[in-house]
């Protein structure tokens, strides 16, 4: 593993373990077994580091939701979505740290523009994926206004679930819960008006 690999790898086990806001260079260079000046080579900084991090760490879940989906795929979407989310919870549960490093890294908007425009960058391209997987067609299939419309409310769905499990999991709902919520409202919206 070479000095790039080997930063990136610590940078993610430091923030599973402090966090992205309270980790140091001196941690990542610990943890990663490199020096200070490999950070800038290869980063240019230390947050560009973590985001780095953060960024790779998305992409795991992403991987592990993906496989977690395949049993749902064919079925009604609403399913698939219900399906979707509780992989997601369970990614929440059984890795809490990544999910609040994540939430603390999206903070960063505010003061990174860096951030900000790599956080959209991902939820552009989550929006194409997340309508591809509830319309059941091909990512190039989708136009573009379905992906900001029905992509932006799966990337509600996921940030709002993400968020409730972080603060309060006895409360927060399952993936079945919020289907059951979805169904209940679109049955009423969807029978004719006399």
């Amino acid at each position: 593993m070479g000095n790039r690999e080997a930063l990136l790898a610590g940078a993610k086990r430091c923030i599973l373990e402090k966090g992205y806001a309270h980790t140091t260079a001196r941690d990542i260079v610990a943890a990663s077994g490199t020096n200070l000046a490999s950070i800038g080579y290869h980063f240019g900084s230390k947050n560009a580091l973590l985001d780095a991090a953060v960024l790779d760490a998305f992409d795991d879940w992403g991987e592990d939701i993906e496989v977690a989906l395949g049993e749902h795929r064919g079925g009604p979407a609403v399913d698939m979505l219900a399906g979707f989310l509780d992989a997601l919870i369970e990614k929440v549960r059984t890795n809490r740290p990544v999910a609040a490093a994540s939430v603390q890294w999206v903070a960063q908007v505010e003061f990174s523009e860096l951030v900000r425009l790599q956080l959209a960058q991902a939820y552009g391209g989550a929006r194409r994926e997340f309508a591809a997987m509830m319309m059941q067609v091909e990512e190039d299939e989708v136009d573009d206004e379905t992906a900001r419309t029905v992509g932006s409310l799966g990337l509600a769905l996921v940030n709002g679930l993400v968020l409730q499990w972080l603060v309060d999991p006895d409360g927060a709902p399952s993936g079945q819960d919020v289907a059951a919520a979805l169904r209940a409202v679109a049955a009423p919206a969807a029978a004719p008006r006399s």
